[in-house]
């Protein structure tokens, strides 16, 4: 694939739903563009305006939230393993609606809940407490669940 129509496949790309230089830059890899090619590609797309980190982030995290029912913690990590800058991941993790955000706590402490059968207390709130962490939430949100 040569540099102009690697760039009008990623621009088309990108205007249709977010991407981050990352995931641009493994599609760019895998169709074997030369690196000098991908740098300057990705600043065009930057340029122009089809990459932007903030508007990622923001995205990902509300995205992540609302389907995939995950916290900021798990959220946090997933974009950092894409390589974004930690100041657009802070700013788009506390932009999140934090009614939303009870709100799928709830959710998914109580579906899962539903799924475990009738034991002691203390047991059936640790596995709650397990599966919530896990999720991404922070010992302090689930606490406040309890509370």
């Amino acid at each position: 694939m040569d540099y102009d129509s690697a760039l009008s496949r990623m621009a088309a790309l990108c205007s249709m739903s977010e991407h981050c230089e990352s995931e641009i830059r493994q599609k760019l890899q895998r169709v074997a563009l030369p690196v000098e090619d991908i740098d300057r590609l990705i600043d065009r797309l930057y340029d122009e305006g089809y990459l932007d980190c903030a508007r990622y982030c923001r995205a990902y995290a509300s995205d992540q939230l609302r389907f995939a029912h995950w916290g900021r913690l798990k959220i946090q990590q997933a974009l950092r393993m894409k390589g974004l800058p930690a100041k657009d991941i802070s700013e788009a993790l506390a932009e999140l609606s934090e009614e939303e955000y009870r709100r799928v706590l709830e959710g998914v402490l109580q579906q899962k809940a539903r799924t475990l059968s009738d034991e002691d207390e203390y047991i059936r709130r640790g596995k709650l407490m397990r599966y919530a962490a896990g999720r991404g939430f922070t010992p302090d949100e689930i606490m406040n669940y309890f509370d």
